[in-house]
């Protein structure tokens, strides 16, 4: 093999390894940058717009702009403050929520049971005669049946009487 047949095989290897190079990297005319006249001048200039831009607003809310690091934590311990709404610290993360709830539910479910074994006001309610009893001892009642029949018409009863 003559040197110039190993120089052009040189040659096309390294232009191979460019186009590689330049697959992976693409060219400059793709850079949305201004000055595509080279990769360090393109990174100047976004380094450039980079530094001279406005992009923090804490004042506003907008498409264009952001809220700086510090707004942005501060709005988000608010909004962690008023999720949480004072809870204490045992409770204020939802895995201790859920957990409170799987290992709570034996309170739970006593709570909701006493709370149905209550004589209701706003509702009917079927109740044992056992239940009755002890409910008017409880508020002082009679029962019904100790009144007697409450449509009673007394007056005929004592003019009855009379004669």
């Amino acid at each position: 093999m003559s040197l110039q047949t190993r120089i052009e095989s040189l040659v096309i290897r390294i232009a191979q390894e460019f186009n590689t190079l330049n697959s992976k990297t693409g060219t400059l005319a793709s850079l949305t940058t201004t000055d595509k006249s080279s990769l360090v001048a393109a990174i100047n200039e976004l380094q450039s717009a980079v530094l001279s831009g406005t992009g923090i607003d804490d004042a506003n809310v907008a498409l264009t702009t952001t809220y700086s690091s510090t707004k942005i934590v501060t709005l988000l311990d608010t909004l962690k403050t008023e999720i949480l709404g004072g809870a204490d610290a045992a409770y204020d993360t939802l895995i201790e929520i859920q957990q409170l709830l799987q290992d709570g539910t034996s309170g739970l479910d006593a709570l909701l049971a006493a709370v149905n074994n209550r004589v209701r006001f706003d509702a009917a309610q079927t109740l044992t005669v056992i239940e009755q009893q002890q409910a008017r001892e409880n508020i002082g009642a009679i029962a019904l049946s100790a009144i007697g029949d409450a449509d009673t018409d007394f007056v005929a009863v004592f003019e009855g009487a009379l004669a």
